[in-house]
């Protein structure tokens, strides 16, 4: 077993593990004095100390990258792709190691973390295919005796700034396709929960790749504006809040690099009159709670149309009780704790502020969190929520779920695509052909027909628009491998003495 995957094998009472980087191949500690704690919110305990980088640490990181590059870049598609498969291998035989760091750093239920891993994986094994995926364009005879192709290059050293709520899968999104199109990759991690890209490293490294294409830097904004003003870093990814990826769009774009920047949601599912209730009901239960609400595609706010709230809010009220929060390692439990005590206080004042916004507790989660030093918060529903009201407005991230009742479909789609947020959304119906006209519609980057978290498979896009995307290009998928490429057009014509003359003309193609 791995080395990071070995710190967790027993209860560690008490004792506190010391989270190192990943510079070169290898654990570095960290110099710069500084450190972070990393608990195990189920528990409210500490269990490990993070280290965070100076700008020099970070230095090394990307110099370590760029003298990998060089090499890295020059390695065969077939090579590549043969690494690929014993990645997907080893990524797949340690998916449980992956998982349980998951759940002891950041809370959510080992079911659910074992799924994170899997739609990770789920891009990894898109990039086994990097040859066909990398494959450009020729035309031959475009003028006489004059050939054209297209390739895509590699890019250099590109950077990922990853958040806390999915610490292996996000990561796997950036540093898959990145390295498959032959880029070295600094990945700076959630100080949160920090683990995963630790044993991420260790097992890139057993797979057989090369020492400095992949490394790991924790910390703060030191780091993160460390890795977007570094000359020598030309990509920046990010997902996180829509505020911070708006800083990163700018600062990065200001130091002349190329970013996409994934922001905030606040997802809505509309349910129409026609929909099936009980169905309806489980989608949102599902996807509002599930990883207590810490999901950018999660469901916050459900747009019930004419008589179909009264229904759907009854339905939703009879499941909650049924929904068992608890320790994550716990088989029984459904739905874990937050992230942080501080993230878990921020999320309860929302209920009280949208009671005294006007809105109707149903459900107060407040009142049914377990007992103990845990981050624990029960499941709450709002219903009559408004759009003038802050827990209407803002992206709340925690187990906190509204209803807005409207009385069309015109007036639901209307709240949709006024909302600053454009992440994802979904529809629930009977009616082919109001789901089509939805989908033309609404303005969104990712769109559910009866499916309340409509998450695109690997080989499409993963991304938003308006506020909860910075940047031109979506995150994996084909847009992904074109993010981590740059286009090149060569136009070749070989000697024939029979052609050749001078010509100070405009070069022609006819």
């Amino acid at each position: 077993m791995t080395e990071v995957a070995d710190q967790f094998t027993e209860e560690q009472a008490g004792e506190v593990t010391r989270i190192t980087h990943w510079i070169d191949g290898k654990h570095v500690e960290g110099a710069s004095g500084r450190s972070g704690p990393v608990y195990n919110p189920a528990t409210g305990v500490q269990s490990g100390e993070v280290d965070f980088a100076s700008v020099e640490e970070v230095d090394a990181a990307v110099q370590a990258a760029k003298r990998a590059f060089a090499s890295w870049r020059s390695v065969s598609l077939s090579r590549r792709t043969e690494l690929f498969f014993r990645i997907r291998e080893l990524f797949h035989d340690h998916s449980d190691d992956l998982a349980r760091l998951l759940t002891l750093e950041h809370g959510k239920v080992f079911s659910d973390a074992k799924g994170e891993v899997a739609r990770g994986l789920e891009v990894i094994e898109f990039c086994c295919g990097i040859p066909e995926l990398l494959k450009g364009g020729y035309s031959e005879q475009a003028s006489t005796g004059i050939d054209v192709y297209s390739i895509r290059q590699p890019l250099g050293v590109v950077g990922g700034i990853t958040p806390f709520n999915f610490p292996a899968m996000v990561p796997m999104w950036m540093w898959a396709p990145a390295i498959a199109c032959g880029n070295a990759f600094v990945l700076k991690p959630s100080e949160k929960d920090p683990s995963a890209s630790m044993l991420t490293a260790e097992l890139l490294k057993e797979a057989g790749l090369p020492d400095g294409v992949f490394n790991v830097v924790h910390g703060d904004k030191v780091a993160v504006d460390s890795v977007l003003e570094h000359p020598e870093i030309v990509a920046v990814s990010f997902v996180g809040s829509t505020p911070i990826a708006r800083y990163v769009y700018e600062t990065g774009t200001r130091n002349g690099k190329r970013v996409q920047a994934l922001g905030g949601a606040k997802n809505h599912m509309i349910v129409l009159p026609d929909a099936d209730i009980d169905m309806a009901a489980d989608a949102a239960v599902s996807a509002g709670y599930g990883s207590a609400g810490e999901r950018c595609m999660a469901v916050s706010m459900l747009v019930a149309v004419g008589h179909a709230a009264d229904d759907l809010v009854g339905a939703i009220e009879e499941r909650l009780p049924k929904v068992v929060v608890g320790d994550g390692m716990n088989p029984d439990s459904e739905m874990g704790p937050l992230v942080t005590r501080e993230h878990r206080d921020k999320v309860a004042s929302y209920i009280e502020k949208g009671r005294e916004e006007g809105a109707k507790v149903v459900t107060d989660g407040r009142e049914t969190a377990p007992d103990g030093n845990g981050f624990f918060l029960g499941v709450t529903l709002l219903d009559e929520v408004t759009p003038e009201m802050d827990v209407y407005k803002d992206e709340i991230f925690g187990p906190v779920l509204g209803i807005t009742r409207v009385d069309t479909y015109e007036e639901a789609v209307q709240l949709v695509n006024e909302n600053p947020y454009g992440n994802g959304v979904a529809i629930f119906t009977r009616d082919g052909g109001v789901a089509r006209r939805f989908q033309f519609e609404v303005n969104a980057g990712m769109v559910g027909v009866n499916v309340p978290i409509p998450v695109p498979v690997a080989y499409y896009s993963f991304g938003g628009w308006k506020s909860s995307l910075f940047g031109d290009l979506h995150i994996y998928g084909p847009e992904g491998i074109q993010f981590y490429t740059q286009g090149k057009v060569v136009t070749s014509r070989w000697p024939d003495p029979a052609t050749s003359k001078v010509d100070l003309g405009f070069p022609q193609t006819r």
